[in-house]
């Protein structure tokens, strides 16, 4: 029996450079997971088929990417799969769901990981990213974690050093308000198309050039000021204006004192960079006490260096 945690991710900057052949977009992202994370536990079913379940019965289903995920790693390693059985697979959910932070990838990628364990595949991290590709843009970055320069659909990587210290945020959501991705990305094409790059190799050098940007700088010397002076997610220009409350949180988050404050992905979880744990948890009372909404939740925590980590081994 394996427990695992599956840490979310926020984007830290989300540049859209254009059109992909094959519908998706063009994207430069600079992702970081952070310590809050669902727990997952594996074990045998001693029978043929896998099951999934997990403290919100509602994500129960055959949908769920964990349990598409138990359902790649059997079709891909048949003799494993026939020598070992299927899999008990318990979710303890802890990243809010359709919240735009990668709370389904990670918990996809927390499968492949402790079924590899689990049926002694022996396979390697970059041959788990490969799988995690199959499932979706989001899970090759989630296998391993830390900080990566995410370019392509989001699946290609460059893992890069986290900083040095500790880095401290707010994250905050409203319980009630979720964002269609697709939507949020459609939008965006349809307001913004006109703007993007079309040539794959002006894409791609204009993709490169975040590599030495200042956003990785910042990240590298642990420079929270210059972190916050480029923070940046393109789809904040569609989602903003649409999703009012979700503007009013990260302007709340501001005015309570944060350093600086952005929309996760598509959202509509907003994301608070602060000083130090008590920076934190002042900004975290102060924002509650102004917006005084009781379906707005906060989490306090911090950039994590790791992605789908062992919590416990029985």
């Amino acid at each position: 029996m394996y427990t695992l945690i599956a840490p979310a991710k926020i984007n830290l900057y989300l540049e859209i450079i254009g059109d992909r052949p094959d519908g998706f977009h063009e994207l430069v992202m600079v992702l970081q997971s952070i310590d809050l994370g669902d727990r997952l536990t594996l074990d045998r079913t001693h029978s043929n088929s896998h099951l999934l379940t997990c403290n919100d019965p509602q994500l129960s289903g055959r949908d769920n990417l964990a349990y598409r995920a138990a359902e790649l790693i059997s079709e891909r390693f048949p003799d494993a799969f026939a020598s070992y059985g299927g899999v008990k697979i318990h979710l303890e959910k802890q990243i809010p769901v359709a919240a735009g932070l990668a709370g389904g990838s990670a918990d996809g990628a927390a499968v492949l990981v402790g079924m590899n364990l689990l049926w002694n595949l022996g396979l390697t991290q970059g041959e788990l990213q490969t799988l995690a590709a199959q499932l979706g843009s989001d899970l090759p970055f989630c296998v391993t974690g830390g900080t990566a320069i995410a370019t392509g659909r989001g699946e290609q990587l460059d893992f890069i050093h986290s900083p040095p210290e500790p880095i401290w945020l707010v994250l905050a959501k409203h319980r009630n308000l979720a964002i269609s991705t697709p939507w949020a990305y459609q939008t965006y094409r349809q307001q913004f198309s006109q703007k993007y790059i079309q040539h794959p190799d002006e894409q791609a050098a204009r993709a490169q050039r975040i590599h030495a940007g200042p956003m990785v700088g910042a990240i590298a010397t642990g420079d929270l000021a210059a972190m916050v002076a480029h923070l940046e997610n393109a789809l904040e220009a569609v989602v903003l204006p649409t999703y009012p409350a979700v503007n009013q949180l990260r302007q709340a988050l501001l005015t309570a004192g944060a350093k600086g404050a952005m929309m996760s992905g598509s959202g509509p979880s907003v994301f608070a960079l602060c000083e130090s744990p008590d920076h934190a948890e002042a900004v975290k009372t102060k924002t509650a006490n102004l917006l005084k909404d009781p379906n707005l939740d906060f989490w306090v925590t911090q950039f994590s260096h790791q992605g789908i980590h062992l919590a416990s081994l029985e």
